[in-house]
């Protein structure tokens, strides 16, 4: 049996459903162990009660920490309003700590070179790690970022949302692989994905409440799931392709969160295509497996 991955995923769940996605498909996925969620920008206990939520329906054991909440750029945070609306008491719902720095710093130098990281939400949590403790740099395995735009230079919501924190991440040497828009705008969610989500009982219901709020927040009947794909560039590496390693720079002033990516020095990758087929069955089928999730006996 392959060792499986261990990975915190660092979520700004609540907004874009794709998160909510994302943490299902990695339930979903036998080669992963959820270490841990943190969470990011804005309303952090909020998205953290949301997550314990979710893995509580998952019958999932897994402890949320709630993080930074304003970008260390300044820039205001953008919030769509409907974040928890789909979730009735949320206020009671409890979390571990508002401490999600200090648990991704201690978790990750008490297993040096075994912990993934997923960042799917603004960096700022990833930032504020590394410079609390330097370490973090070369403790984790390996960091794995949905963001910027690698084709025509848009800037991205993520690495906009927090340049400063981007700019400190990507300098910061530690091995990433970051996918882009260009390449997860590929893959989309449409009614017949969206059937088979609904049918995969209570939290498969939840997923196309999410995902049908989202439709009518933007007024359109498709999603696309940058988050889940970028789960897949860990759990599924054969689907993808990427660069050699190299240096991603972030833009300042107008070209704020703009991104680009230099080959040679550094040990950044960017992700340039995938198998568009076989990545939307594999997060469709993810999140339907999810809901298999059972607690262990004795729990």
């Amino acid at each position: 049996m392959n060792t499986p991955h261990r990975v915190i995923l660092d979520t700004d769940i609540g907004s874009d459903v794709d998160d909510l996605m994302a943490l299902v498909l990695l339930l979903g996925t036998p080669s992963v162990e959820l270490v841990g969620v943190t969470t990011v920008y804005g309303d952090t206990a909020l998205r953290a009660r949301l997550a314990h939520r979710v893995l509580g329906m998952a019958g999932a054991g897994v402890p949320v920490h709630a993080g930074v909440r304003e970008p260390l750029s300044g820039r205001e945070v953008w919030w769509a309003g409907h974040e928890g609306a789909l979730y009735p008491d949320l206020e009671a719902e409890t979390y571990d700590s508002d401490e999600a720095v200090r648990y991704l710093v201690d978790t990750v130098l008490a297993a040096p070179g075994e912990i993934d990281v997923i960042a799917i939400g603004p960096l700022t949590n990833i930032a504020a790690a590394l410079t609390a403790e330097p370490r973090f740099a070369e403790s984790v395995r390996h960091l794995w970022v949905m963001g910027g735009d690698f084709a025509d230079g848009t800037p991205e919501h993520n690495l906009r949302s927090d340049a400063v924190a981007a700019r400190i991440v990507f300098d910061s040497g530690m091995p990433i692989t970051i996918t882009g828009l260009e390449v997860t705008r590929r893959i989309d969610i449409r009614a017949e994905q969206l059937e088979r989500i609904a049918q995969a009982g209570e939290l498969g219901e939840l997923i196309r409440a999410e995902i049908e709020q989202w439709w009518a927040f933007w007024d359109e009947t498709w999603n696309v799931p940058h988050d889940p794909v970028t789960v897949l560039t860990l759990v599924a590496p054969d689907l993808f392709e990427v660069t050699a390693p190299g240096h991603v720079e972030i833009g300042d002033g107008e070209r704020e969160g703009c991104s680009t990516h230099s080959p040679g020095e550094g040990r950044t990758r960017v992700v340039t295509t995938l198998d568009v087929d076989a990545v939307g069955e594999r997060i469709v089928a993810g999140i339907v497996d999810a809901t298999d999730a059972r607690p262990s006996e004795g729990e």
